[in-house]
């Protein structure tokens, strides 16, 4: 009786589960989902948004330099994202003469946009089901290695059959904890140029304090544009090179939004792990992410204290600081969220269940008590990891050995002849490297964080290489190193000596990491391939005893749709909402009522402040008299998903997802309806800030805007869809 009322409780959770949790492949919405999101308020068919044959959604979303989203805004390749993933772009275009970080950009003119370096978009051509084909080329008695082998040659053949001998970039990723496969055929361009930007008070206004919080004041936007050459193809930078014409591109809603409205999000989500067990959690809380949170705060002092020395490192270090606090702070408010929603209990009820029907079963039963092994095994080892990892992120001396020894090392071994043909490749090597880097903060770094490492990892699993240093003069023997600085690096491509290299101590420290690092791995290759096989099974299992649930895969930075509505959170007695009561959305008077002049993270362009007092709010103000500023949703996003779209049920954007909030950090790992959303910069307030504020007009004037019918006649420019949404493609201005 007793596992007759757990199978119960175990089947009951999934039949609960909300409609808007989970992330869908584009190519499985007509199957899984279709229905329901027509239901919610979408008036779009699935071939609206998924098709290979036609223009559609999908062609106006990218991947923005592989770690964020963005979107295709107008014909001419516009494209919006959050200002956090434009700042390393912002700040690296950046000197403390013209400090655009701090002061904004905008390219009045097409040609004042400039290429940022370095960075890509990717747009989804196609994608299609591998999994059959991998599958029969599998069995659960090969070992790990054997597996890998197999998968990696039906990968390679996969990758020659769609590549179309370069054109397209084929990635296979497996699903459901290698259980299925599917495969997605890219097409990448590479002239990216920046278009505008809003001052860091306006694009991280709240800094840490309001990060992962609600209410926001945020206009975490930037603006790019992607551009092609004479036959629309992808290039690299060339003067000659014009603005995309893209397949698609989504019409802006200037309508505003109310709780209830459907909310769509197309995006690329980098990593969630939804079917994790209680025995992982329990290592993540109490283990995993304490290290984490430790090591990044160490890392953030460290930066912090030479930034606010001077400014040119400010602006270097500007990007690299957010990263790490942003992660900071996700994993402290994991720990919270996992201990106060209840989420291991939660974990155990299921796993009740699933012991219950797995009963007897010869492939499933006793899976999850290897994997309750499996994390005493490896508990020292993945705190190990996560203090590397911190280390090995933070230490730039470790890193730019790795990097530039290689390079060193090849040019050392060449006659003159050959040195002579790669020394340009050489120096801008350097260069890249060491243009930005301040020796007195890496040395502080690489003492503090080797230091930290010694003291809090298990001797059993650490590197003895880092385990073997003296954390008291390792800065010292950094400055003593072909690599310690941009002269020093250039002096020995004027003189280059082999065996100068190979003596050299920082390159014989970061090799001996990279050595132990792959010993670890050797050592726990058994361990872990048991895990991945238990893992596999566990999940093969939970979707066999639940076959009328609709599974959705764990994020792995393919593009997923997520669907919802416009969303409330509850009123906090711990927070001023500046006079809203309607809890899902804030507006320029929460914005200059958090205004403190001259603080890091609460100060604000005088600019700002005198068009809210005039109450100048153009076109882009809310039908009731406030100028919107953020709103939420209760779409399901996580990082990777920055710069999404949301896309109302007609195919409009309506805003631009930047966060999630404190109260479901827990999100990862498992999904909360009634607290999880997102917090997303309405359009209305992006278009406010290029137009009003920064007088950019000329991209106002690209973009395809929908109003409501009941806007006055003179300011009414109500653009026709797409042609495949209706039939005329025409623009209107």
């Amino acid at each position: 009786m007793k596992r007759l009322f757990l199978l119960f409780t175990f089947l009951l959770s999934f039949a609960q589960m909300r409609a808007d949790e989970g992330m869908w492949l584009l190519m499985l919405i007509k199957r899984l989902n279709g229905v329901d999101m027509q239901k919610e308020g979408l008036h779009l068919t699935p071939e609206e948004i998924y098709s290979v044959n036609n223009s559609s959604l999908k062609d106006a979303i990218v991947s923005f330099g592989g770690f964020c989203t963005g979107e295709i805004v107008s014909d001419q390749g516009l494209i919006f994202t959050n200002h956090h993933c434009g700042l390393n772009a912002v700040a690296a275009a950046s000197t403390p003469e013209k400090d655009y970080l701090k002061n904004g950009f905008w390219a009045m003119k097409q040609k004042d946009e400039f290429n940022a370096k370095g960075l890509y978009v990717r747009f989804l051509v196609r994608m299609d089901d591998a999994t059959q084909r991998i599958n029969a080329k599998l069995n659960n008695t090969m070992s790990g290695e054997e597996r890998k082998t197999a998968i990696d040659n039906e990968i390679k053949a996969i990758q020659t059959e769609n590549s179309e001998n370069g054109k397209y970039t084929v990635i296979v990723k497996d699903f459901f904890n290698g259980n299925e496969f599917y495969y997605f055929v890219y097409q990448d361009y590479k002239d990216i140029r920046l278009v505008g930007a809003p001052p860091m008070s306006l694009g991280k206004f709240g800094g840490d304090t309001d990060n992962w919080e609600w209410p926001r004041h945020t206009a975490d936007f930037t603006v790019f544009r992607v551009y092609a050459n004479a036959a629309g193809n992808p290039s690299e930078y060339s003067p000659s090179n014009t603005p995309l014409k893209p397949k698609h591109f989504l019409p802006v809603s200037l309508k505003g939004i109310k709780p209830g409205d459907f909310s769509m999000i197309l995006g690329y989500p980098g990593r969630t792990n939804r079917y994790l067990t209680s025995y992982g959690i329990e290592q993540m809380v109490n283990k995993d992410y304490p290290a984490w949170v430790e090591a990044s705060k160490l890392a953030m002092d460290v930066m912090k204290k030479y930034m606010n020395k001077e400014k040119a490192t400010q602006l270097n270090y500007a990007s690299q600081y957010a990263s790490v606090a942003n992660y900071w702070k996700n994993r402290q408010g994991t720990i919270d969220a996992v201990i106060k929603n209840g989420t291991i209990t939660d974990k155990q009820n299921i796993e009740a269940g699933y012991r219950t029907w797995s009963a007897g079963k010869s492939d499933y039963d006793g899976v999850l008590e290897d994997i309750a092994t499996y994390y005493k095994q490896v508990s020292n080892r993945n705190i190990e990891r996560n203090y590397s990892t911190q280390l090995l992120k933070n230490v730039k001396y470790f890193n730019l050995a790795l990097q530039i020894g290689p390079v060193l090392k090849a040019y050392a071994e060449q006659d003159m002849q050959g040195r002579l043909a790669m020394k340009a490749k050489v120096e801008d090597a350097i260069k890249t490297a060491y243009d930005k880097i301040n020796t007195n903060l890496e040395g502080e770094m690489l003492n503090s964080m080797v230091h930290l490492y010694q003291s809090k990892v298990n001797k059993d699993v650490a590197s003895p290489t880092i385990m073997g240093l003296d954390s008291n003069n390792l800065s010292n023997v950094a400055y003593s190193s072909i690599f310690a600085n941009k002269s020093s690096v250039t002096n020995f491509v004027l003189n280059p000596d082999r065996l100068k290299l190979d003596a050299d101590p920082l390159w014989k420290i970061a090799n001996g990491i990279v050595a132990d690092q792959t010993a670890s791995t050797e050592r726990f290759v058994k361990i872990d391939d048991n895990f991945a096989k238990n893992n596999r099974l566990f999940l093969d299992g939970l979707m066999k005893a639940n076959p009328e649930k609709k599974f959705y895969p764990d994020a792995n930075s393919t593009m997923r749709l997520t669907y919802g509505t416009v969303d409330k959170l509850p009123i906090r007695t711990d927070r001023n909402y500046f006079g809203i009561t309607d809890n899902y959305y804030t507006d320029m008077t929460g914005l200059v009522g958090k205004y403190k002049k001259g603080d890091e993270e609460f100060d604000l362009p005088q600019r700002v402040i005198d068009l809210y007092n005039l109450k100048d709010f153009g076109q882009y103000g809310d039908s009731k008299g406030y100028m919107p500023v953020n709103f939420l949703s209760n779409n399901d996003i996580t990082g990777g998903n920055s710069g999404s779209p949301v896309i109302d049920g007609d195919g409009n954007l309506i805003g631009i997802a930047f966060d999630g909030n404190s109260e479901a950090l827990s999100g990862d790992i498992v999904f909360e309806p009634e607290w999880q959303k997102t917090i997303n910069v309405d359009v209305r307030f992006v278009l406010w800030t290029i137009d009003k504020y920064a007088g950019a007009r000329r991209l106002i004037d690209e973009l395809q805007l929908v109003r409501d019918e009941n806007t006055p006649a003179d300011t009414k420019t109500r653009a026709a869809k797409p042609d495949h949404l209706k039939n005329t493609g025409k623009k209107k201005k």
